[in-house]
């Protein structure tokens, strides 16, 4: 029977060239270069780690830095995280050929990402912490407790794939984490702030023996993941490459809105869904129910979309208060609020031949369709503002901008949910930075820059911090029921 590195020397006979001295030379130039550029900044962060922790801003950092971890986990364990590329996938996977070394190569990749996320995380806990006395000995414990995360959690993700069981357990994890995230949070204020100043000030000792349970753990599950790979289904191996090669494609082709509609259709295909009475609405109302539906039959979105409403508290705290960084996620936040509930704005946009057989009012339809990204925002928006006034960041009625900025954010998400394809023709812009192409900037920003327009009030405020809220409030209703009038005549007479 042929092995596999037999075979994969008979793949590459028969497709293109090794690669010559001057690809490899290429590539070492460009990771010395890499390393050159990131140099800088990786020394001035570690030269801001020697301090020592602020006690309220140690419980929202370490918060964020574990909420990215779970985050981490997450995205791995919906990828994947073992995959193939689509011709190994084709037959390699289905070939009686060792199992492990068709998957070797995928899981050495992912080790190597483990370790540098981990490293990340580990530098991160560290520099929430502070080290004020050996910085050495807190350093390298801080990057093996990270190393530990990552490729422990990494191997975790793998077991979940080729088990139930581990699955299970994987699942458990991500809700403990998540739960750790939130008891460190509120542990940022009260009595409770003595035990992480505690954990900042530790003795060095106790990390490193932490750090070494750590490692023997991970080293446990990454022999223990090892192991699995030679009897990991092939079906999740194939669902994983399907996944992976969408991702890919929409990379190469620079249109991630197609993973919207790849992740709905896979979601829904093969579901049974109850047959309930449609409610007596007005034609626009009635069209643009199958939205409400829609979200309503997936309530863990908005769970889970309620619960990140509490980022930018934990984000100011752990900046010192409402910086740039602050103000882009509260922005981003109610956006992409908005944006879970434009599926069919984007369908209407994608067919407009259906949408006229519907025999209903264009304008019409797209305002019906504009309550549900409106309301979405309003509420995230409110709560985000209401929790940055619990937080003691700012003071006032912050919360009446959440309803009053709705309008803008419906108009915003409505415009990302119809806009074009990337235009790969339009030409590129030389920069200080490098090159950079107008097609996929355009696309990006298309609806961005509708929705920073419409919230500019809200923006001025939060950067300005006045110690009266009227007039930027009324300029904040102004602005959203402009933006959204305005966009509805446009989008409909542009259609």
């Amino acid at each position: 029977m042929s092995t596999v590195p037999v075979v994969r020397a008979f793949i590459r006979s028969r497709g293109r060239a090794p690669a010559s001295w001057l690809d490899r030379y290429t590539t070492l130039f460009g990771l010395a270069m890499l390393g050159a550029v990131l140099a800088r900044p990786v020394s001035s962060a570690l030269a801001a780690i020697v301090h020592q922790a602020d006690p309220s801003r140690t419980g929202a950092g370490i918060a964020l830095i574990t909420l990215a971890y779970a985050g981490l986990l997450a995205t791995a364990r919906a990828v994947g995280p073992l995959a193939v590329p689509a011709p190994d996938a084709a037959w390699l996977v289905l070939s009686p050929l060792d199992r492990r070394g068709v998957l070797g190569r995928t899981a050495r990749l992912l080790l190597v990402i483990s370790v540098l996320a981990g490293a990340a995380l580990g530098v991160g806990v560290l520099a929430v912490l502070g080290a004020p006395d050996q910085l050495t000995i807190r350093l390298v414990t801080a990057v093996v407790l990270g190393l530990s995360a990552g490729v422990g959690g990494m191997a975790l993700t793998v077991l979940s794939q080729s088990s139930q069981a581990w699955s299970s357990w994987l699942h458990v994890t991500l809700v403990a984490i998540t739960l750790l995230a939130v008891v460190t949070a509120l542990s940022a204020a009260g009595p409770a702030r003595r035990l992480l100043t505690a954990v900042a000030t530790a003795p060095a000792a106790l990390g490193a023996a932490l750090a070494a349970v750590a490692a023997a753990t991970a080293i446990l599950l990454v022999r223990q993941a090892w192991s699995s790979l030679a009897r990991i289904p092939a079906r999740s191996v194939l669902d994983a490459s399907t996944r992976a090669g969408h991702v890919a494609g929409a990379a190469v082709g620079m249109d991630p809105g197609a993973l919207t509609w790849i992740t709905e259709d896979n979601h829904w295909r093969g579901r049974t869904l109850r047959s309930r009475p449609w409610p007596s609405l007005p034609a626009p109302l009635a069209l643009a129910w199958q939205d409400w539906r829609r979200l309503g039959r997936r309530p863990g979105r908005l769970a889970v979309l309620s619960g990140t409403a509490a980022l930018p508290a934990l984000a100011a705290q752990a900046a010192g208060g409402v910086t740039a960084i602050v103000t882009g996620i509260v922005l981003a936040g109610a956006l992409a609020a908005a944006a879970t509930a434009t599926w069919g704005a984007r369908r209407d946009a994608d067919n407009p031949g259906l949408a006229r057989l519907l025999g209903v009012d264009a304008r019409s339809a797209l305002a019906a369709r504009a309550l549900l990204p409106a309301l979405l925002s309003g509420v995230w928006l409110a709560l985000a503002l209401t929790g940055l006034t619990l937080a003691g960041v700012v003071a006032g009625p912050w919360w009446l901008f959440g309803p009053l900025s709705a309008a803008a954010l419906a108009a915003g998400s409505l415009r990302m949910a119809r806009r074009d394809p990337v235009d790969h023709s339009m030409p590129f812009i030389e920069t200080y930075f490098g090159t950079i192409p107008t097609g996929p900037l355009l696309w990006a920003t298309n609806g961005v820059d509708l929705a920073a327009l419409g919230c500019l009030p809200l923006l001025l405020a939060l950067a300005a911090q006045p110690p009266a809220l009227g007039g930027f409030l009324i300029a904040q209703a102004l602005a959203g029921v402009i933006v959204l009038s305005c966009y509805l005549l446009r989008a409909v007479k542009s259609s």
